[in-house]
């Protein structure tokens, strides 16, 4: 079995890598948004991708959260021997499903659910953020 150190840096750059492709996600969404507001042609790639990636995304959020809490439970001996980590984790999972679930209720450009999905994509953006620094602090 490999090292507890091990794991945690590869669970580490895992979500880092993670995190980086919801920044990706955002900018494709920045740019269906913008053209939908200024009227611009419709980036059908953008769109299709968006659409794309996103489930998988929330799946990949999803098994970064399980992965660290298996670390914890296995290396630890308890899920919240890092609360502030463990609930900032929850909270992106939380809204990873909540921003989904609100996806697949957008209908047409004019609907009321786009914005709600904006924001809680933002939110899971600055979450990650600050999850990255409070995995730092334990790694190191």
């Amino acid at each position: 079995m490999p090292s507890p150190g091990l794991l945690r840096l590869l669970h580490g750059l895992f979500n880092a890598a993670v995190m980086l492709l919801f920044f990706y996600q955002a900018r494709l969404g920045i740019t269906i948004r913008h053209a939908r507001r200024s009227k611009a042609a419709f980036p059908l790639t953008a769109v299709k991708r968006h659409r794309k990636v996103g489930p998988v995304l929330v799946v990949l959020g999803g098994l970064g959260f399980l992965a660290g809490l298996a670390l914890a439970i296995l290396f630890e001996g308890r899920a919240l021997q890092y609360p502030l980590h463990f609930f900032t984790g929850l909270t992106i999972v939380l809204l990873l499903i909540g921003t989904f679930l609100i996806s697949r209720r957008i209908k047409g450009p004019n609907s009321p659910l786009r914005k709600p999905h904006f924001v809680l994509g933002l939110c899971v953006l600055v979450l990650y953020v600050i999850q990255s620094f409070l995995g730092l602090r334990i790694l190191f």
